[in-house]
């Protein structure tokens, strides 16, 4: 561990560095591999089967990325280099659902749906991280925003 925190810094920056090079292994893994055109219900399944395959490798890193969300003041440093990276992954979790390209989206863009995007991502993973059993699957996840799709643009009497 020592060898590896003098390389990146400290362990907090190695942690930040996992998390972001995770973020960007997610965005190249499922940038070419998802089906279902931009912003349809297929598209949204095939990222959330996506993000579930890999829970497993990606566990870890929520956890701890979990860890220092709940610790808030006890590591300064790495949780300002985590939200650093937040606007990133954002646009990344745009990108990949609605297939706008990254250099299209607005700041708007990125705090509305990719804030969005991100708390459903992070909702998912909570759950998969208390309850890998009971956590919802891609088609659950999928039926779910559908109905509360079709709930909101439902025409009122």
């Amino acid at each position: 561990m020592r060898r590896w925190c003098s390389a990146y810094g400290s362990k907090d920056a190695l942690l930040t560095e996992a998390f972001i090079g995770l973020m960007e292994e997610w965005g190249a893994v499922f940038q070419s591999g998802l089906d279902g055109e931009g912003g349809s219900l297929e598209r949204f399944r095939a990222l959330w089967e996506g993000v579930l395959a890999q829970h497993e490798k990606s566990g870890p890193v929520w956890a701890a990325s979990l860890e220092v969300a709940l610790g808030r003041d006890q590591r300064p440093e790495l949780r300002s280099m985590l939200a650093a990276s937040q606007a990133e992954g954002r646009r990344g979790l745009i990108s990949m659902l609605t297939g706008t390209p990254e250099d299209r989206l607005d700041e708007r863009d990125v705090r509305t749906l990719g804030g969005f995007y991100q708390a459903l991502l992070n909702g998912l993973m909570i759950q998969w991280l208390f309850d890998p059993e009971s956590a919802a699957t891609a088609e659950e996840f999928t039926e779910g925003m559908r109905r509360a799709a079709e709930a909101m643009t439902r025409p009122r009497d």
